[in-house]
């Protein structure tokens, strides 16, 4: 990417030690408005502590993580940047349009905003119905919209399809690239590579390094391998 590009996040040389162990080893990436970018690796990898580092709830030890121009965790990131978390963060008790309604009113967004992202995540028809009586899917879908609530120009989403069948993820994913075509950077956290081709770029982490920052072709190519799970293994041992 351009120096002169226009970065939605900048990260330089990021290190987070923790308890003696160092757990992203000087990690630096740029991504651009409009990019849907995979960020992949096994469980222990880093990719949360990564995420956690971007939402400036993670100490950072070297480097620096900044978002739109903020540092992490900047109060002026307010509202503008949405994210996701793997487990979905919503009122069981509570109908759909309630925990989103409730949300609009901690974002201080308008109640407009409510009737839209049940719409964009295509649970206007469940708008009633209590969130215990949802499919993990479905709820996964109620996290999804709170997340989209202001329409935020940054999201980072946690293992959002974990656990769900074939044709959620499906559409899921295809909400995520209508999302990108806004002109929002979406970060989709996922241990699962056949996920990879769906995405625009991929962020591979192992042990805490970047072992590979491209696009889902490049890695095929580089890597002479016939699909992504062989494709990361071969990069593993490439790297040792």
């Amino acid at each position: 990417m351009d120096s002169s590009d226009q970065s939605t996040f900048e990260v330089s040389n990021l290190r987070v030690v923790r308890n003696g162990n160092e757990i992203l080893k000087s990690i630096s990436f740029r991504a651009a408005p409009g990019e849907l970018i995979g960020l992949l690796g096994p469980s222990g990898s880093g990719k949360s502590t990564l995420m956690r580092s971007l939402l400036g709830v993670q100490a950072i030890t070297g480097g620096s993580a900044r978002i739109m121009e903020s540092a992490a965790g900047s109060p002026a990131l307010r509202g503008r940047l949405g994210y996701m978390a793997q487990s979905a963060a919503v009122y069981l008790d509570l109908t759909v349009e309630e925990n989103i309604r409730y949300f609009a009113g901690v974002l201080v967004q308008p109640l407009s905003e409510v009737a839209r992202v049940m719409d964009v995540v295509a649970l206007t028809s469940f708008s009633r119905r209590l969130v215990s009586s949802l499919s993990g899917g479905e709820r996964t879908r109620v996290s999804l919209g709170i997340a989209l609530l202001g329409s935020p120009p940054a999201l980072i989403l946690d293992e959002p399809t974990v656990g769900l069948d074939p044709i959620l993820r499906r559409d899921l994913w295809r909400t995520f690239e209508a999302l990108a075509r806004t002109g929002a950077t979406v970060i989709v956290s996922s241990h699962v590579m056949d996920e990879a081709a769906r995405c625009a770029r991929l962020l591979l982490l192992r042990d805490g390094t970047l072992l590979f920052d491209g696009t889902p072709a490049s890695l095929l190519a580089t890597s002479e391998a016939p699909g992504y799970d062989e494709a990361f293994e071969r990069l593993i041992e490439g790297s040792r």
